[in-house]
């Protein structure tokens, strides 16, 4: 394989990946400080309410997966018939789940809250925050499979045009809805839910227009009540497992958010702020993970394994650099973060701690997101990710977790140090599976 095209191939693809994740990552800090000006109670309420786009954006990301990996290798092998029904195969799962979750909203979002909180206070901030966001939610999927697919083949820089006018939309309709710019009313949380909803309606709206200039790659639910057997026994076999480790990872991040919001509002506010610190932390790892795994799907795809194997060498050692990159960023941002955090005295003191150990915590990840995300699913295995984090988070991490908290009651800065080795704990089991190479194949069909 020459390693310098590889490189540029890496580049290429993975840099508009990058700057679509750090806008994401700037939106969302945006977000957060806008909303430190509005009050503690605001930051902790959205923070909860959120956990559910979180959720179905695990759904939408293991759907997107299934497509991707399947896409990326027929693409690699020249079918784009194929492509476009895995699109539709894709669509379909995708709107029914939207369907629900959107009901669920709607007219339950105070049960919602109280899965996270007994706080009535939280829970009814939250409760409007998710009636405004349900309503964007269909949108949203529909938006995401088509990304997918077209990340899929190459055109990433397209999805990060499309992604990135949306989220400066909602960063500015944010600001506009908060403050009550242009003689508005302030509306505080429900005018981030309102920002949010109508951004992925926008997104939606680019995306039919990309798709209406595309000569190849659309947006069309042409299959989406048609289905070739043997791509719709392709796709759930590797985008089930791959639904179910991102839901089983979400739901796990999801009861962290449970224990720490039990342990109060302060620790709730901390737990907010740095998971937006850490998410600017760990642009680049999931960059280089989503942009080398279509890579070594499409080289996998032409019937390369070989090359697709020492792909994934390469990138094993790109995303330990990417780990101790994203550590710095935080060691550098912290001090800031800490002197604006709009919180008490207690939560800041929380904060620090936090900051500190995702200086390291964000190595674990970037690795194991690399592997279990990026390499394993490129060649179409995506059960041992499901496997590693069931075990790794829920018999593990979680139980660690709740005895630590409610049985043990140790310090909130014991819990969360506890819960924070789950990154760790699975690394010899994830480079034990990278080193037996049982996921570099090739996973394309004759498919008529």
């Amino acid at each position: 394989m020459d390693k310098k095209n590889f490189y540029k191939k890496v580049a290429v693809i993975t840099l508009p990946i990058l700057l679509q994740n750090l806008l994401d990552a700037a939106v969302n800090s945006a977000d957060v400080l806008m909303l430190n000006y509005v009050g503690q109670t605001a930051i902790s309420a959205a923070s909860l309410a959120t956990q559910y786009a979180s959720i179905l954006f695990m759904v939408f990301y293991g759907m997107g997966a299934g497509a991707q990996i399947l896409a990326a290798q027929y693409y690699g092998k020249g079918d784009m018939k194929s492509v476009s029904k895995v699109q539709g195969i894709a669509l379909r799962y995708t709107l029914v789940v939207c369907a629900v979750m959107t009901a669920l909203c709607m007219l339950a979002p105070k049960l919602l809250m109280r899965v996270f909180t007994p706080e009535e206070d939280l829970i009814e901030l939250g409760a409007t925050y998710l009636e405004v966001v349900g309503i964007g939610m269909i949108f949203w999927g529909i938006s995401a499979i088509y990304c997918s697919i077209l990340r899929s083949v190459g055109r990433t820089m397209i999805v990060t045009v499309l992604e990135a006018s949306a989220l400066l939309t909602n960063v500015a309709l944010n600001a506009v809805f908060i403050f009550g710019l242009f003689g508005l009313p302030k509306l505080g949380l429900m005018g981030v839910a309102l920002a949010t909803a109508i951004s992925r309606v926008l997104q939606f709206v680019l995306c039919l227009i990309v798709s209406a200039r595309s000569t190849d790659v659309k947006l069309s639910f042409r299959y989406v009540l048609q289905s070739d057997p043997l791509l719709h026994k392709d796709f759930l076999r590797m985008s089930l497992p791959a639904i179910l480790n991102d839901i089983v990872w979400g739901l796990a991040f999801s009861t962290y958010s449970i224990i720490y919001g039990h342990l109060g509002n302060d620790v709730v506010a901390a737990n907010s702020l740095v998971s937006t610190v850490r998410g600017l932390g760990t642009v680049l790892c999931y960059g280089l993970a989503s942009g080398g795994g279509i890579i070594v799907g499409q080289i996998l795809g032409m019937g390369k394994v070989e090359e697709g194997k020492e792909a994934g060498r390469i990138l094993l050692r790109l995303s330990i650099y990417a780990g101790i990159v994203g550590g710095l960023i935080v060691a550098a941002i912290s001090p800031l973060v800490l002197h604006i955090a709009q919180v008490t005295d207690v939560a800041r003191d929380y904060l620090k701690f936090m900051l500190i150990v995702n200086t390291v915590y964000i190595t674990g990840t970037s690795v194991n997101t690399m592997l279990i995300a990026g390499v394993f699913r490129a060649g179409g295995e995506t059960r041992f990710g499901l496997i590693c984090d069931t075990i790794d988070m829920w018999v593990y991490a979680v139980p660690v977790g709740l005895l630590a908290a409610f049985v043990f009651k140790l310090p909130v800065k014991w819990v969360y140090l506890l819960i924070c080795t789950d990154e760790f704990v699975k690394w010899p089991w994830v480079f034990k599976y990278y080193r037996s190479f049982k996921w570099a194949k090739d996973i394309t069909r004759e498919i008529e």
